[in-house]
């Protein structure tokens, strides 16, 4: 049995397509006059209750006025309404039978009547009163925006089983950008019955207390220190680790006279205490790929098996061998090779812990076309034929983010001359092996070392490309930014705010067109991107220009502070447990290292005292679970952040995952997603922040 309505927006449909799901997820609007109509039977309620006829007493036709049936897919289904109810003699009831896909709900009515009326960045408290006899059951919003009309937003919690009335109260994240109207309601997806009464939605936005700044230079531009020590090894690759230190990976670091005497390094560095472990490193892992696997070791594909002959003639080859680096140990650990050599290999982790790598050279120093998976319950990559192969070849360090369906989106960032043939930007199905092009993408042959981040949050589903240059012309690097909604039915991307201007070595500024590859993007702990570094040619013309992007407004803050230290070529920065910005790297094209260390405290570190996580209850979290922490003082937001595993401008897993608080106090309930495409299984650092913006320092768990 089939229906059409509003579709329960994250749960994996592998049946259906994300563009039919929203195609059957519009509801039938009612006409003007019966709008009309309901607006004048709607009852009476608090003035600080936003939703309308909250308790269902009010109907219309026979069914409870401003509310409407709503679902899709395959299954047998009821919806009605039942006196079982926790005040008055009417609660709606939903039950599903013979269940294939889809879900069921009711939903309150998307007009200019019935559906509340919001502001974008305020935060609102939601409540309902329920019994159920699933789990398969979310409260899952949709918002209107004032151009694009109504979409999916999010799922906010995942509902108990429960054969008494039980209330859930949950708090949004801030609303997106051209918010201005939600509905909400509770998804049933999955055999059962679910019965829902009383709902309620306050606003609870926090005002942020007064700024204590006495720095008002740091306060608005946050302020970088230069470490009195250097690197022990070349940064060429930097991988946050569970523990709070950082994996610093050079092999031979683009150094053929270390590579001639074997002499490969990696050293484990403490943030805390400015120390570094060296590390016995077996083969060059110079230019690998990297990944965390959801039990927090490190998985390292591919490297450099040679340079390049003296002529030219021969390129760079990639290895074949992998290895596991385990945080404990602080060893690497061989296990089976890849099907073929990869010199600047992607690396994905999916949602079920597996990991896929795509692109780099080979052996043969010609591109590899091979598709790598990496079964994580096997510890091992699998045999060719045990791959869905699509035989393509996607280039250098080809950015590839995992999708809240599981399919992956190439950016259209890349490493080393000009994009992919067709538009640059892509969408892969592993699955079904089909890849389709993504429009929109600017001038896709000049995003030679861009970056590409998933924008906080996750749920939202949209990925920032900026900067970029051309490694083989060597153009003048740009200043072009692109967003992209992969939640949209036919995703395109659309023209976002240029970079910032900078200065170049020596004081001199840039021109309106001058931008910057090798640049660094950061997601922050309140929310917003940090970007930096970069240089304007190849190897050469540091920029020092810093910037942090919102993503609720779309724009840019300019003229943060800027690194002292120059990072182009071979240059990283990424976020620090402690919501600081660490920056290594700089390898000129005259071949030398710069091994200085910087960091960098964002506005948000001088804006007033930190709140504190006192406790968290389990430091292992399951998906839908809500997980119980205790805080010092009030909170407005709560976020799970992938640590980084970077390299040239490149770190696809970098995620902001939003966690939906539901508050009593100082004790907060932190509503985990169900989907765990929208946060891969693995060890993530908590954050929380007050309402002044101030962001804890973060606590590990680890999610799956």
């Amino acid at each position: 049995m089939t229906d059409v309505g509003f579709a329960h927006g994250p749960q994996p449909v592998p049946m259906w397509s994300p563009e039919l799901r929203r195609g059957l997820s519009r509801i039938l609007v009612l006409t003007a006059l019966l709008v009309t109509g309901l607006a004048a039977a709607a009852p009476a309620q608090a003035a600080d209750n936003l939703v309308q006829n909250p308790s269902l007493e009010a109907s219309t036709s026979g069914f409870p006025t401003c509310w409407e049936k709503s679902g899709y897919g395959e299954h047998t289904f009821s919806i009605g309404t039942t006196t079982d109810a926790h005040t008055g003699n009417v609660a709606s009831k939903v039950t599903i039978s013979g269940y294939t896909s889809g879900d069921r709900k009711v939903m309150m009515l998307k007009n200019a009547t019935c559906a509340p009326k919001v502001t974008q960045g305020r935060q609102y408290d939601l409540s309902v009163w329920y019994k159920s006899t699933t789990v398969a059951a979310a409260l899952t919003l949709f918002r209107h925006d004032a151009s694009a009309g109504w979409q999916y937003w999010t799922d906010l919690a995942t509902l108990a089983a429960t054969d008494a009335y039980k209330q859930k109260t949950v708090r949004t994240p801030p609303l997106p950008a051209g918010t201005d109207q939600i509905i909400w309601g509770v998804s049933l997806y999955g055999p059962g019955t679910l019965i829902t009464d009383d709902y309620s939605m306050a606003d609870a936005t926090a005002l942020p207390p007064t700024p204590t700044c006495t720095d008002g230079v740091a306060c608005t531009k946050g302020r970088w220190q230069v470490m009195p020590y250097q690197s022990a090894v070349r940064g060429i690759h930097a991988v946050v680790l569970h523990n709070g230190k950082v994996l610093l990976v050079a092999g031979s670091g683009n150094s053929t006279t270390e590579f001639r005497a074997g002499t490969f390094r990696t050293a484990v560095y403490d943030p805390a205490n400015g120390s570094f472990t060296n590390v016995n490193t077996p083969e060059d892992l110079f230019c690998a790929g990297h990944v965390q696997l959801k039990d927090g070791r490190v998985l390292v594909m591919g490297g450099n098996k040679d340079y390049p002959t003296p002529d030219g003639s021969v390129g760079f080859k990639g290895l074949r061998s992998s290895y596991i680096f385990d945080p404990a140990t602080n060893k690497y650990t061989k296990i089976n090779n890849m099907q073929a050599g990869h010199w600047y290999p992607s690396a994905t982790i999916m949602g079920n812990g597996d990991v896929i790598s795509l692109g780099g050279l080979g052996e043969d120093a010609k591109g590899t076309a091979f598709t790598e998976y990496f079964k994580s319950s096997e510890n091992r990559w699998l045999a060719w034929n045990e791959v869905k192969q699509s035989w393509k070849w996607w280039g250098l360090y080809p950015t590839m983010v995992l999708m809240q369906d599981g399919r992956l989106f190439y950016t259209g960032s890349h490493t080393f001359g000009a994009g992919l043939p067709g538009t640059g930007a892509s969408i892969y199905d592993y699955a079904s092996g089909s890849i389709t092009d993504v429009p929109g993408l600017q001038d896709k042959d000049y995003r030679d070392q861009s970056m590409s981040v998933l924008l906080p949050p996750a749920q939202d589903q949209r990925v920032l490309t900026l900067g970029g240059g051309n490694g083989h012309t060597n153009v003048d690097a740009g200043r072009l930014t692109d967003i992209i909604d992969l939640k949209a039915a036919s995703p395109k991307y659309v023209a976002g705010p240029p970079i910032p201007q900078g200065t170049l070595t020596g004081g001199a500024a840039q021109s309106s067109k001058q931008g910057k590859m090798y640049v660094s993007a950061v997601l922050l702990p309140d929310g917003t991107v940090f970007e930096t570094g970069g240089a304007l040619h190849n190897r050469a013309d540091p920029v020092f220009e810093a910037s942090i992007f919102d993503p609720i407004s779309n724009t840019f803050r300019p003229r943060m502070a800027t690194d002292p230290v120059p990072r182009s070529y071979h240059s990283s920065a990424f976020l620090l447990p402690d919501g600081r910005v660490m920056a290594i790297g700089e390898n000129p094209g005259n071949g030398t290292f710069d091994n200085r260390i910087s960091v960098y405290s964002p506005p948000y570190l001088f804006q007033g005292a930190r709140p504190q996580i006192t406790s968290v209850a389990a430091t292992n979290w399951g998906y839908g679970s809500t997980q119980q922490i205790t805080v010092n003082s009030p909170v407005v937001r709560a976020s799970l952040i992938r640590p980084a595993a970077v390299t040239h401008s490149s770190d696809p897993n970098q995620r902001f995952v939003e966690l939906p608080m539901t508050v009593s106090g100082n004790n907060i309930g932190l509503n985990v997603t169900s989907n765990p495409n929208i946060a891969p299984p693995g060890w993530y650092m908590l954050f929380v922040h007050g309402a002044n913006g101030v962001p804890s320092i973060a606590k590990w768990v680890k999610l799956g």
